[in-house]
């Protein structure tokens, strides 16, 4: 009886550690794909703030530290791809966020399982 309490603390101890690691990376991944929305939001005030403009307009477009001249249509569809990118980025957050969730509801389960496999016994031993 006392080996099957200590496995049921050890339990505990590894869901608590685990819950805390899990909670830690989900609230990683809200501030990541809080960040990327917050860039795909900069690329489509971007690509409103330059609609106006004619075809031939010249522009000029960050990249690194410095400006290069541009035209108009190749920095839309710059901004476009930027904005794609950030769509598949917040999905695969989105995916990581729900697997680390559906793991930790998993680990959760299994021990109240455990659990109840334990007052089962207990039960059964009297």
């Amino acid at each position: 009886m006392a080996q099957m309490d200590m496995e049921l603390k050890k339990a505990f101890t590894e869901m608590q550690i685990n819950k805390l690691e899990t909670t830690k990376k989900i609230n990683m991944i809200d501030m990541k794909c809080d960040m990327v929305k917050t860039g795909k939001h900069k690329y489509q005030l971007t690509e409103k703030g330059t609609s106006n403009l004619s075809d031939d307009t010249r522009v000029y477009q960050s990249v690194g530290r410095m400006f290069l001249l541009t035209d108009v249509q190749n920095m839309r569809d710059d901004l476009k791809a930027k904005q794609e990118k950030c769509d598949k980025a917040i999905e695969l957050l989105e995916k990581k966020k729900e697997f680390l969730q559906k793991s930790l509801k998993d680990q959760e389960d299994g021990l109240r399982e455990l659990v109840q496999q334990r007052k089962e016994a207990d039960v059964a031993a009297k």
